[in-house]
């Protein structure tokens, strides 16, 4: 997520320099052929700025949608901190010896807190790991010049900000050694450590270290989980429809590709200095449609480790700080700080 107020210019140039220096080629070569009188095909600019009004209110129909997606993301890993909140608080309050018949030591109801907590910070962290995994649409998938340049982006300004190793890592440090190495082989790790909570839920019950309301109201927060799971797995799973999508790109190319013919012989009317003055000012045009398209293209997937991603990072070590605090530990760790300006 990006966290500077503003973009500087400098970073607008390294992020666009080859959809620039694309146009520019591009432009200046129709300049060139018009400017010799080799090419005697001009176009009226009202045929063409119609398709640019239709292809600017595609575009931004494309990117609402695109940012619908990137939203509803921030507001499911909104839920998802509320409700792991809501977990702490009742892991902290309900688990007791309140109904049972013998008396249990405070360091094992501690231990039975702390698994319950570390469980599910773990859950946290195998979650957002699983967001993470390429689709077959997402850029780095496409391969080649796009995949390459993602997986610099990613590197530069994304995942690669942070030791995304770190997920693994923490996995060990929260789940037992035996739990760790039974749940990181299945499909959908996340899934079975929900499973495994309401599992231990439901032995606590038999021990009556919870009664039948807590237990209920527990599992209800359980429940939770697995539907914002479940969000976020949809988002991720299911692409912005491909019809809209690759069209939104065709559209904005033929677009840029008739710019040159209505542009550049108007502007060359206004005398020598006419044929300068239309190269930078057609690729300018050329450059807003694209740029239009390619942060629509970049916005629709909030789960792909760029720098517009969901800072799901940062959401759950705040969750993990939250929780642990709970559990009255002192030796927390350190919040995730934005780095170039932005925060995973």
């Amino acid at each position: 997520m990006l966290v500077t107020k503003n973009i500087s210019p400098l970073k607008i140039i390294l992020w666009t320099w080859q959809h620039m220096l694309r146009l520019l080629i591009l432009v200046s070569i129709f300049a060139f052929l018009y400017a010799k009188n080799y090419m005697p095909i001009s176009l009226p600019w009202l045929p063409v700025s119609v398709i640019g009004t239709a292809v600017a209110f595609y575009v931004g129909f494309k990117n609402n949608s695109a940012y619908d997606r990137m939203w509803e993301a921030r507001k499911i890993w909104g839920g998802i901190v509320n409700d792991s909140r809501t977990w702490g608080m009742m892991v902290d309050g309900y688990v007791s010896d309140l109904f049972k018949k013998s008396k249990a030591s405070e360091k094992e109801i501690h231990q039975i807190k702390e698994r319950l907590i570390y469980r599910h910070i773990a859950w946290l962290y195998a979650h957002r790991s699983q967001l993470l995994a390429a689709t077959p649409w997402e850029h780095i998938s496409q391969g080649g010049h796009v995949a390459r340049t993602t997986k610099y982006y990613q590197k530069k300004f994304g995942v690669g900000l942070v030791d995304d190793e770190v997920t693994r890592t923490e996995l060990k440090l929260f789940l037992p050694e035996s739990e760790h190495d039974r749940l990181i082989d299945h499909a959908n790790t996340a899934t079975q450590i929900i499973n495994e909570q309401s599992r231990d839920l439901r032995a606590l019950r038999k021990a009556d270290f919870i009664d039948d309301f807590r237990h209920m109201e527990m599992g209800n927060v359980l429940k939770s989980f697995y539907t914002l799971q479940g969000k976020n797995e949809r988002i991720k799973k299911f692409p912005l429809p491909r019809q809209y999508a690759n069209m939104s790109r065709i559209f904005v190319g033929v677009f840029v590709f008739l710019l040159p013919f209505t542009m550049i012989p108007e502007l060359m009317k206004l005398g020598d200095w006419g044929f300068w003055l239309s190269i930078p000012i057609t690729a300018l045009i050329g450059w807003v449609y694209v740029m239009m398209e390619v942060i629509g293209d970049y916005s629709e997937n909030p789960f792909q480790g760029m720098p517009n991603d969901i800072p799901m990072l940062s959401l759950c070590r705040v969750i993990e700080i939250d929780l642990r605090e709970m559990l009255g530990e002192k030796e927390l760790p350190s919040s995730i700080a934005a780095k170039n300006g932005v925060l995973m």
